[in-house]
């Protein structure tokens, strides 16, 4: 079935490094992103182009190249697998690692995509704000965390509603092995003491950062 054993080596080779650049883990973000930036390379052009999931995807396409040079025979079938395993096997060794070896917040699933806040003027100076953030520990072990918010996309005309959250906190979360919990997380917000106007609005899809004893975790 193998033709050429020099070229599925160089194949398996890039394809990993593929996959490892869009490894979605400690972070919500590819773990490429953390190597570029160690590596002082920028994560994005001026045009909005982003470098991490460009070299993803050209290893990814040279992968498949040697592949199909290395094989005797179905080569479409086996290009269609690597394509497949290159798009769900990294979710899925996330959630195989989480679920098996992981300890600490390693261990939290956040479902960032079932999250919800709301903010409403409780009067002319004070937010009133609520998030529900779904949280589940694949642990056996009980595993204590801080929460803090922070805006991922902001356009310049946009409050950062979010960001706000983190004038009342810290907030302190425990949940038990194996438990699955939405948290709730209720607070009022002097806004004449940060020189904000009135406000209210909705958000879904809540990025959170998660700490614990010096670790970080942006979900």
């Amino acid at each position: 079935m193998i033709k050429n054993k020099r070229n599925f080596v160089i194949a398996i080779i890039l394809f990993l490094f593929s996959m490892a650049l869009n490894f979605p883990f400690p972070h919500e973000y590819p773990i490429g992103q953390d190597v570029f930036s160690a590596l002082n390379i920028p994560l994005k052009s001026i045009n909005g182009l982003h470098y991490v999931g460009i070299t993803s995807l050209t290893l990814l396409i040279i992968s498949l190249y040697f592949l199909g040079q290395s094989l005797e025979m179905y080569h479409n079938r086996m290009i269609l697998i690597a394509i497949l395993l290159a798009f769900f096997l990294p979710v899925e060794l996330v959630g195989a690692y989480q679920k098996t070896f992981a300890s600490g917040i390693n261990a939290v699933h956040y479902d960032r995509e079932n999250s919800h806040c709301r903010f409403e003027m409780k009067n002319d100076t004070t937010l009133s704000a609520s998030c529900d953030l779904p949280f589940e520990n694949y642990d056996n072990e009980t595993v204590q965390f801080n929460i803090e918010f922070y805006e991922k996309y902001l356009f310049e005309d946009e409050t950062p509603l979010l960001s706000l959250m983190n004038e009342g906190g810290p907030y302190k979360v425990m949940l038990n092995g194996k438990e699955r919990e939405v948290v709730t997380i209720e607070t009022e917000i002097d806004l004449s003491k940060l020189e904000v106007g009135s406000m209210s609005g909705e958000a879904w899809a809540v990025n959170v950062m998660i700490k614990d004893k010096g670790k970080v975790r942006k979900l």
